[in-house]
């Protein structure tokens, strides 16, 4: 089973590489992009039961799910930890007033950062929680300004320095990253490499499409910074993995 919803994700992903940053996607097939997202969202809940065994994985998987649509139902509400911003109908169902392919975005972003993370660090759960913390934000360098100045998923009701992104919004993502991270950290870690490498790839991959979307939309600074950003975490990674490996 997991194997058929990676080839169905691989296959979704190849399409939207094509169609999305060539803008190609026609208005009635806009929820093909919160498909995309919900069964990337699934391939990090299927890492998780691989990665931390059934029960651990669909807690935690359920955890970040219903945990993440809260703060940020809160937050569209508040304003706390992000910053004062508001979802557009472009993102699909709604629960309130946040999407639920919100919930399955968290689940993908910390399936790639728990993957990064636990390739780096082997020992310090705390060192693992700043580690997957920063991969996270990694990714909402580039997630961020492709879904605001892009897709225009949201809308912010402030500026900020960062393509008018309040930079809160950027310690807001390091804070629940973190705490999220965290808890894996009390988990018993049962590394599958296939796993490893699945979900290791669906990090490059979600990187270079996002990156690619933003040069055909016009932005610049948020690629190449977060190009250089993911080549020096998957270096990293690959580097680290190898020497724990041969030392094990």
């Amino acid at each position: 089973m997991g194997d058929r919803i990676f080839y169905f994700f691989t296959g979704w992903f190849i399409v939207g590489f094509i169609l999305v940053p060539l803008d190609l996607v026609p208005p009635w097939l806009e929820w093909a992009n919160s498909v995309f997202l919900i069964a990337a969202g699934i391939v990090a809940v299927t890492y998780f039961i691989h990665t931390y065994k059934k029960k651990a994985g669909l807690f935690y998987s359920t955890l970040v799910f219903t945990v993440s649509i809260a703060v940020e139902q809160f937050g569209v509400q508040s304003g706390f930890l992000f910053g004062s911003y508001e979802y557009t109908a472009r993102f699909g169902i709604k629960i309130l007033d946040t999407p639920i392919t919100i919930g399955f975005a968290w689940l993908l972003v910390m399936g790639c950062a728990d993957v990064i993370a636990r390739g780096i660090v082997r020992h310090s759960r705390f060192l693992l929680a700043i580690v997957g913390a920063l991969v996270a934000v990694t990714m909402d360098l580039i997630l961020d300004p492709v879904a605001f100045q892009v897709k225009e998923y949201w809308i912010w009701g402030e500026g900020g320095l960062y393509y008018d992104i309040p930079s809160q919004n950027f310690l807001g993502w390091f804070i629940l990253a973190f705490l999220f991270q965290s808890v894996l950290g009390f988990f018993t870690h049962h590394p599958v490499s296939v796993w490893q490498m699945r979900m290791s790839l669906v990090f490059l991959g979600m990187i270079a499409m996002f990156s690619v979307t933003a040069f055909a939309g016009g932005l610049l600074l948020a690629p190449i910074l977060v190009l250089i950003l993911g080549a020096f975490w998957y270096t990293l990674f690959k580097r680290k993995k190898a020497r724990h490996e041969i030392s094990e």
